[in-house]
């Protein structure tokens, strides 16, 4: 086995010249902050996936919380989402006094199961927060019929899944709103940073409200002069800067070239593991095309923690994604146990991430690739 002389992480940005400059430039511009480079960062990514609105925030999770305000989540409400997700996709319900409920997940695609979410219907529940898991779409026609049947708000945690597509549209105007996140193993880096694309305008006011400290000019102010303006809600500041929206409009002109490297990564681990026993490799849904921001194998009849501890000492940054979220002492101590969801229990005792990012070599591919069928002997 051939080990790295240095670490490989299972993702990373790729900045390149042209980004620095654009950050530089920014740094030398009368903006920082709450400049013009927010708002032509917001259309870049509207006019990218087909929204009408995009609001940008300080990251992602800030972004999700800002979407459950919009839903008009509260106490006494419930929320359907996946276990098999960063803490977040939940916390964001938690943030605004909801009740997160856990829907297992299908078996092949690792994404909410539609049947799961019909199972845990209540006439308490408010909005359903699918997770793009990896950077596959979720199921996300049987899911809106649900949502539509049931009054339900859709918040498409799309923090994997900037690029994807879904029976020919691209993910961002599948939902009532779609949250992407720019953290630097996204498939886009602001270095921090997150935003929500809608097509509804009421959501659209309330997300701009609620990241500005709950500020805006209403008809009173206008009436009392330019300086004037007024707190009509109690929102946070959860704003962007300019340097991190110039950094995200240099790395939107890279994204088809980014998306088209990650799939033909997995491509070539798929063919590389197709056959192997004892790697169960990931499953597409029908119609849909991932972004590959994880690659995920579940391996059998091997310790994953051999497999795991073997490959970190090769100076591989193999990963797990993710423990299931109610197994968390906070989500314990609200009253969740575990076997709530075996589909998602079971998988996760299999899961193993490779690395998988832009700059990634062939030769880097083929001893990762060496390394695991040698483990497996």
């Amino acid at each position: 086995m051939k080990k790295f002389n240095q670490f490989l992480s299972y993702g990373r940005q790729s900045i390149d010249e042209d980004d620095i400059q654009v950050v530089i430039e920014t740094l030398r511009s009368p903006f920082l902050t709450q400049g013009p480079k927010i708002k032509q960062f917001e259309q870049v990514i509207a006019d990218y996936v087909g929204a009408q609105y995009a609001v940008a925030f300080c990251n992602g999770t800030a972004a999700l919380h800002a979407a459950c305000y919009a839903a008009g989540i509260g106490v006494g409400d419930e929320v359907i989402t996946s276990p098999i997700t960063f803490a977040a996709s939940a916390n964001c319900v938690r943030y605004m006094g909801g009740t997160v409920v856990f829907a297992d997940i299908d078996e092949s695609t690792y994404n909410i199961n539609p049947e799961e979410i019909r199972k845990k219907i209540t006439p308490n529940t408010k909005a359903i927060i699918p997770i793009d898991f990896t950077g596959q779409p979720a199921d996300m026609d049987a899911i809106m019929d649900i949502a539509h049947k049931h009054n339900l708000v859709v918040i498409e945690d799309g923090a994997h899944s900037l690029g994807a597509n879904y029976k020919g549209k691209k993910v961002g105007t599948l939902a009532h709103m779609t949250m992407f996140s720019f953290h630097p193993v996204k498939p886009i880096t602001t270095a921090e940073g997150g935003i929500i694309v809608t097509n509804n305008e009421e959501y659209y006011r309330k997300l701009q409200l609620f990241r500005s400290h709950g500020i805006e000019q209403t008809d009173f102010s206008v009436m009392q002069g330019g300086w004037y303006y007024e707190m009509t809600d109690l929102g946070y500041n959860y704003r962007m800067t300019d340097l991190q929206a110039a950094l995200g409009l240099s790395q939107m002109a890279k994204i088809d070239t980014f998306i088209k490297k990650r799939r033909e990564i997995a491509a070539f681990y798929t063919e590389a593991f197709q056959n192997i026993e004892g790697i169960i490799v990931p499953q597409q849904l029908e119609g849909t095309n991932s972004g590959w921001h994880l690659y995920m194998l579940q391996l059998e009849g091997i310790s994953r923690k051999f497999v795991f501890e073997q490959m970190r000492y090769l100076n591989i940054g193999v990963h797990v994604h993710y423990i299931p979220v109610y197994w968390h002492p906070y989500y314990r101590k609200l009253g969740y146990e575990r076997g709530l969801c075996p589909n998602a229990e079971k998988w996760y005792e299999k899961a193993l991430t490779l690395p998988i990012h832009p700059n990634m070599t062939v030769e880097e591919l083929s001893i990762i690739v060496s390394n695991i069928k040698e483990l497996l002997k």
